[in-house]
């Protein structure tokens, strides 16, 4: 893989997820764009670790997504085990002659809610299970984060693009900061420099080779 062809597969793919995430059209691609746009730059990025010859920019990506993949499985789990759990547990004290059957929830809609039996201890058995989840999701993304900023670190000292660098610390940063908004809008501009950044990307300078000069000639005695 040339330069030139991972500099647009990283251009692009940071494009596609630049959109992705966006909310309107996240919604409607179900974050296909996205998780394509990923996938691209990780091509890109296993094309310059080859190029650069240093296969952390590839590896410490590599790292990151899987430890993303792994994240957002673990929430799924808690999401099931627990926060399902506690939701139907909550949906009983309000609907008293549910027979609290997940398959049988579309008949709640015909009874009429209830909150005597409703006691904070199970509201707050709901908020925590719903916490936790989000929780795991903070960890691993700061985990992700923490892998992508060594990626683009070593990317930014061998290509010589420094925003690279100043896009993995505000990944960092907006990691950090994804239990408020701001977090996620911080990310959104890392990735907005990351597009900027992979088609700043130039070949690397060749050393010029030295020019052979002859040694002096002695004159001649007469």
């Amino acid at each position: 893989m040339t330069l030139e062809s991972s500099k647009t597969l990283g251009g692009v793919g940071s494009i596609l997820l630049l959109i992705g995430v966006l909310p309107y059209i996240g919604q409607f691609t179900f974050g296909i764009l996205a998780i394509v746009g990923v996938i691209l730059i990780l091509v890109a990025l296993n094309g310059l670790a080859n190029i650069y010859k240093e296969r952390g920019i590839f590896n410490n990506s590599l790292y990151g997504f899987i430890a993303g993949i792994i994240g957002a499985v673990i929430a799924v789990i808690v999401a099931i085990a627990v926060v399902l759990s506690n939701l139907t547990s909550f949906l009983q004290k309000i609907y008293p002659t549910w027979d609290g059957k997940l398959s049988d929830i579309s008949s709640i809609s015909g009874m009429t809610p209830s909150t005597s039996n409703l006691q904070f201890s199970d509201v707050s058995s709901l908020l925590v299970g719903i916490l936790a989840v989000f929780v795991i999701l903070w960890v691993f993304i700061i985990i992700w984060a923490i892998f992508a900023r060594m990626s683009l670190k070593t990317l930014a000292t061998k290509s010589g693009v420094g925003l690279f660098s100043t896009a993995s610390l505000l990944l960092i940063i907006g990691a950090a900061l994804t239990i408020v908004i701001i977090g996620l809008l911080i990310m959104w501009v890392a990735v907005l420099l990351m597009v900027i950044a992979f088609f700043q990307l130039k070949p690397m300078t060749e050393q010029p080779s030295a020019t052979y000069m002859p040694p002096p000639t002695q004159p001649t005695p007469v």
